[in-house]
This record gives structure tokens, sequence and C-alpha cells, in this order.
């Protein structure tokens, strides 16, 4: 299961999908190093147009990929674009996301998700069918996890949340069309 794909931070109604942040230059020549939101290496790697959307626009401005590589071990994409020549220009490129339509979602197959569509389902116990909490971002890691808002008991300020394995041992049903995923975590997981 834990397979997830592509995209968080940007609003779930937008038609843009976020794949990844510029988190600085790479060397003296333009290249930059992006943080990557998706599971799709194709997006940093084959040539083509994707989108920047940087703190100043107020909507994405079109980008020409040049060409891109994955810095292994440091689980960042190195990337060149047309018209960024140096270090000064890939520099003001820092904090910038960049996206791809939404229209450009790949087909997935079965026991894979996208991350937009994960995030806000309710999570529900599948032994009591009660609702504990709501979806609220998914973490990668060894196996992938789903952090979880737990619904806010009373006389109790702060919203709890909860990392839960996303595994089909711990998480057998996701139900996109009823907008839930029921769990059966093990004992202790629940608590804090």
């Amino acid at each position: 299961m834990a397979n997830y794909k592509d995209t968080k931070n940007l609003e779930q109604e937008s038609e843009w999908l976020e794949i990844g942040k510029i988190v600085g230059p790479q060397g003296l020549n333009g290249e930059v190093r992006v943080y990557p939101n998706s599971d799709f290496p194709e997006r940093f790697e084959q040539p083509g147009t994707r989108w920047l959307l940087c703190s100043q626009d107020e909507e994405p401005r079109p980008i020409e990929l040049l060409s891109g590589r994955y810095l292994a071990g440091k689980n960042l994409y190195v990337v060149e674009f047309l018209g960024v020549e140096d270090r000064n220009q890939a520099e003001a490129l820092r904090g910038c996301k960049l996206l791809v339509p939404q229209s450009d979602r790949p087909a997935l197959g079965e026991d894979e998700y996208h991350v937009l569509d994960l995030v806000g389902l309710a999570v529900i116990m599948q032994e009591s069918g009660e609702k504990i909490g709501t979806v609220v971002d998914v973490i990668a890691a060894g196996n992938d996890l789903l952090q979880v808002r737990l619904h806010q008991e009373q006389n109790v300020e702060k919203t709890r949340t909860v990392l839960v394995p996303f595994v089909k041992e711990i998480v057998p049903i996701v139900d996109l069309q009823a907008r839930r995923v029921e769990i059966t975590p093990p004992p202790g997981l629940m608590e804090i």
C-alpha cells in the first residue's frame, strides 16, 4: 500500500499540483536544487514546460526545464532551466514552488494514491466505526505515514496529531468515494 504520489501544500481546489520547491542554487552555472513533492522522477528529469510560483507572483509562470538529475543520498534533484544562466539568477528562484497543471496527474495503479486524494479523509476505527480524526498530511518515510489530527477532546486546549503507518495491515481500507480511511492500529499507537 504505502504508495502516494504528487503534491501537497496547495489547496485541493487548485488547478495546479506542486511537484517540488527550489531550495537554492547548485554551482555557478544557474542550476537549482529542488526538494521533490512527487514520486515521479520524470517531472524533474525530462525536458519540457513546468511552472514557477514565487512569493511575489499572483499566478504561476511557465519555465522550460532543460535537464535534471537526482542527487543520491540527499533526496534532491538538480535541474537546469532555460534562461537561468548564473548563480545569482538561480538564487533569485530560492523558495519558488515548481508546478504542473492538475490535468497532468498520472494514472495510478491499485493501492496508489495522490496525496491530495488522502488529505482531508475521515479516519475511522474499523472495529468500532468511531470517527477519530482527519488525515492532514502524508509524510514520506521508510513506510509512508498518515498524519492524523485527532478530534479535540473536551477540556484539552491543544489539538493532537498522531502518525499512522500507511500499510495495509494498519490501514486496510481507503475509500476515496466515501472520503474515509479505516484503520486497525496496534495497541498504544493512538496514545501520545
